[in-house]
This record gives C-alpha cells, structure tokens and sequence, in this order.
C-alpha cells in the first residue's frame, strides 16, 4: 500500500509563486514514475508534470519554463515549483505515483487559485 499526502496549494496573485508538496509513505526508489495531474471545472485533466526513477522530466506545454518538478528521496517527497502563476492555472491539483504492475495511487488534490 502506498499513500500520498498533498499540500502548498492557496490563493495567490497572478506572477506570484506556490510550493506544492507530496510525501509518499514509501521509499520513491520504489516508485516508477511520479507527477501531477491537474483539473478546472469545465476542464479535461490535464498531465501537469512527471519525473522517472532517472531523473528525466516531462512537462506541458502551458507550464514549461515556469514550474519545477523535484525529487527529495530523503524525505519521500515529490515538489512542484510553480513560478510565475497565471489564472489559467487554476485548478485542484493532484499527485501521483506508478508502481510495479501499473498500479497508480493518488494524493487527495490541494486547491491552487490565481488571482488576476
């Protein structure tokens, strides 16, 4: 079994700057792949951000250049740096990680809310 507690998401001003934050209850060299997903009413669920067991990450187009996604395997932590926020990225935004035999376990979504 695997849990992912999520957190950092909050109101900010359009230009400004969140955190998010997603600790897994196991080992990330366990994991297969890890990332967030993020969804606006109205709006398809849209593949944020991903990061493999190598280290190589993988971005949408909307966000490239402006958010980071980082590893702490110390702390079995998975971050999203967001940079630069728009309106348009409005969203509940949800972690992810991929296990052995294409098991995928979800945190419960933090709330991120651009002001313009």
């Amino acid at each position: 079994q695997v849990t992912l507690g999520e957190s950092g998401g909050g109101l900010v001003q359009a230009g400004g700057s969140l955190r998010l934050s997603c600790v897994v209850s196991r080992s990330l060299f366990a994991m297969n792949g890890m990332g967030w997903y993020r969804q606006a009413p109205g709006n398809q669920r849209e593949l944020v951000a991903s990061i493999n067991t190598g280290g190589s990450q993988n971005y949408a187009d909307s966000v490239k250049g402006r958010f980071t996604i980082s590893r702490d395997n110390s702390k079995n932590t998975l971050s999203l740096q967001m940079n630069s926020l728009k309106p348009e990225d409005t969203a509940v935004y949800y972690c992810f990680c991929d296990v052995a035999f294409g098991r995928r376990y979800w945190g419960q979504g933090t709330q991120v809310t651009v002001s313009s």
